[in-house]
């Protein structure tokens, strides 16, 4: 197939989901991983598309700013956010109630949390389900579902947080800067993670370094109020509280 078509193919892709994965252009063209990188260098050099980490965004549209489906973000940063999330369960002792913010990064935690001996609270779906089915004794917060990232939001959640108290949490954010701290693009969501992160003893951000010089619509938190796990480099001018992968 010639450069032009899979160009084309690109852009029509991104016409109908704003966002387009690496791996699924690699599987609806069929060409090397290593060819579609140059064809998406050389959109985006033309300004026709945003690169990003693992994918490619539609002009006019902002990955930091904006909620995409879950199965959509998976796919992004997905080996960075594993070895975050390997690191951060380091963090996790036998005996800690522990809360668990709904997202990619924090979903890819609990995979490395196999055999602890510990108590969990989610506003995730799909974290809920993982969770029971490693045994792991799980609470889920109620409240109104939201779509497009599977979480559990709105005032119902804040009411429920109110009971709980936390020894560690672990969140995710959309933007991390040092003039707006922690953002998120939705209201229900960061008023979520802003009344969990005040229930926890410790609170832990974790963000590849994608997120970083980002900013999302709302601050859900300041950055001395979490810890942040991260795999940026020269980080400190962020926050003295970091932990480097």
């Amino acid at each position: 197939m010639l450069v032009e078509e899979r160009k084309k193919i690109i852009l029509e892709k991104l016409k109908i989901n704003s966002m387009v994965t690496l791996t699924e252009l690699i599987d609806e063209i069929g060409a090397s991983e290593s060819t579609i990188r140059r064809d998406l260098q050389m959109l985006d050099k033309e300004g026709k598309l945003k690169k990003v980490h693992g994918g490619a965004i539609a002009i006019g549209d902002d990955y930091f700013r904006n909620d995409y489906k879950v199965i959509f973000r998976q796919k992004i940063n997905k080996s960075e956010k594993s070895e975050i999330a390997k690191f951060a369960s380091k963090m996790v002792e036998d005996g800690d109630y522990i809360y668990i913010d709904a997202g990619t990064t924090t979903e890819h935690m609990i995979d490395y949390l196999k055999n602890k001996d510990i108590t969990v609270v989610t506003n995730g779906i799909a974290h809920a389900k993982k969770l029971v089915d490693m045994n792991i004794k799980t609470f889920i917060l109620g409240g109104e579902i939201k779509d497009v990232t599977e979480a559990i939001v709105g005032v119902k959640a804040v009411d429920d947080l109110e009971s709980y108290n936390f020894t560690k949490g672990f969140f995710g954010a959309n933007g991390v800067s040092v003039e707006n701290g922690c953002t998120t693009p939705d209201a229900n969501e960061a008023m979520v993670k802003k009344e969990a992160i005040k229930k926890c003893n410790k609170a832990y951000l974790l963000a590849d370094k994608s997120k970083f010089d980002e900013s999302s619509f709302i601050t859900f938190c300041k950055m001395e109020d979490v810890i942040i796990i991260t795999n940026k480099e020269n980080c400190e001018k962020y926050t003295s509280e970091i932990l480097k992968v």
